[in-house]
C-alpha cells in the first residue's frame, strides 16, 4: 500500500489528481481543489494506519468497500426469508413475511410512482417473501422461479428500485419508519402488543443477519430509544355478561357437551380448543355434584 502526494495535470474541471497502490494495482482519483484532494488523501492514510485492509481491484479501505457493495434492504430481506425458510415451520415462515411485507414499504427512498399499497402488498408477501423450489431443488424467492403477473412484476422492480440501502439503517432517522409501521394495522390503527413484539423481533434478526454478513458493524435496533405506542386494554364490559345473565346463557344452550362446553369457556377461561380437547383425566372432579 502506498499513496502519493497529490499533483497537477491539465484540466480545468479537475486539475489535481490523487494516486494510490494496493499491491501491483494503481488507482486514481481526480479532484476540482487541492481541498478536496488532501481531504481524500487524509482519509486513506487513517484508514491505513488504523491498519485496515484494502480492496485491490477498486482500491479502496474495507470499511468503505462495505458502503460501496451494500445491498438494498429489499434484497437483503429477500436474503434473509430465503435463510430463513428451510428450517422455519409453516407457521413461522408466514409470520416472517407478513413482518417483512410490513416493513420493507417504510424503508424507502422516494414514494414517487409508487404502486398501489394492495398491490405492493400481494407482490411482497406472495412473490418476493415466499419461497419456491428452483431447477435445481433450492429454495430461491417465489419471483426468481416464476414469472409473477405484469402488476406484480411492475411493483416488483419498484421496490427494487426504491428500497434503501443497508448501510443507511445505521441511521436511527431511516429506520424509525420501519418501527412505526409494525405498530400499526392497516387500517392505520395500533395493532395488538404481541403482533408489535413479533414483527419486531423479526426486525432485529433480519438486522442481525446484516451484522452476520458483514453489512453493518452493529443491530442499529439496540440503540434506538422507542417503545410501541400504549393501548386501552382495559375490558368493555358492555359485551362481558355478568355471573347471573352468564348462567342464564349456558343454561339455554341445548345438549351436555355445548353446556360443557360453553360452562368451560365462562369458568376457567379456556381457550375453544383447549375445551374441545379436554378429556376426563385432565380433571380433579369432585365426588359429588
Amino acid at each position: 500500500m502506498k499513496i502519493w502526494s497529490i499533483r497537477s495535470r491539465p484540466s480545468r474541471s479537475s486539475p489535481f489528481q490523487l494516486r494510490w497502490r494496493v499491491g501491483p494495482e494503481v488507482h486514481y482519483q481526480p479532484f476540482a481543489t487541492i481541498t478536496l484532494a488532501d481531504g481524500r488523501r487524509s482519509e486513506l492514510m487513517s484508514a491505513q494506519r488504523k491498519g485496515e485492509q484494502f480492496d485491490t481491484e477498486t482500491g479502496l479501505p474495507a470499511s468503505e468497500l462495505r458502503l460501496f457493495n451494500s445491498p438494498t434492504w429489499f434484497a437483503h430481506a429477500c436474503a434473509y426469508a430465503r435463510m430463513k425458510w428451510p428450517h422455519a415451520a409453516a407457521k413461522h415462515r408466514v409470520g416472517i413475511a407478513e413482518a417483512l411485507t410490513n416493513i420493507t414499504p417504510a424503508l424507502t427512498t422516494s414514494q414517487k410512482g409508487a404502486p398501489e399499497a394492495k398491490v405492493l402488498r400481494l407482490a411482497l408477501r406472495g412473490w418476493a417473501f415466499q419461497m419456491a423450489k428452483d431447477n435445481e431443488g433450492e429454495w430461491a424467492p417465489r419471483k426468481d422461479v416464476h414469472e409473477p403477473p405484469e402488476e406484480v412484476a411492475a411493483a416488483l422492480d419498484w421496490i427494487a428500485t426504491n428500497s434503501l440501502k443497508v448501510k443507511d439503517l445505521a441511521v436511527s432517522d431511516k429506520l424509525r419508519p420501519a418501527l412505526k409501521a409494525i405498530s400499526l394495522t392497516l387500517k392505520g390503527e395500533k395493532a395488538a402488543d404481541n403482533t408489535i413484539a413479533r414483527k419486531r423481533t423479526v426486525l432485529s434478526n433480519a438486522l442481525r443477519y446484516a451484522v452476520e454478513r458483514d453489512l453493518l458493524d452493529a443491530n442499529p435496533l439496540t440503540r434506538i430509544d422507542w417503545s410501541a405506542p400504549e393501548t386501552d386494554d382495559e375490558v368493555d364490559f358492555r359485551y362481558v355478561p355478568e355471573p347471573k345473565t352468564a348462567r342464564e346463557l349456558i343454561d339455554t344452550v341445548q345438549g351436555e357437551h355445548l353446556h360443557a362446553f360453553f360452562g368451560c369457556m365462562y369458568y376457567a377461561a379456556n381457550r375453544p380448543s383447549e375445551v374441545a380437547d379436554l378429556k376426563k383425566s385432565d380433571l380433579v372432579l369432585p365426588e359429588e355434584g
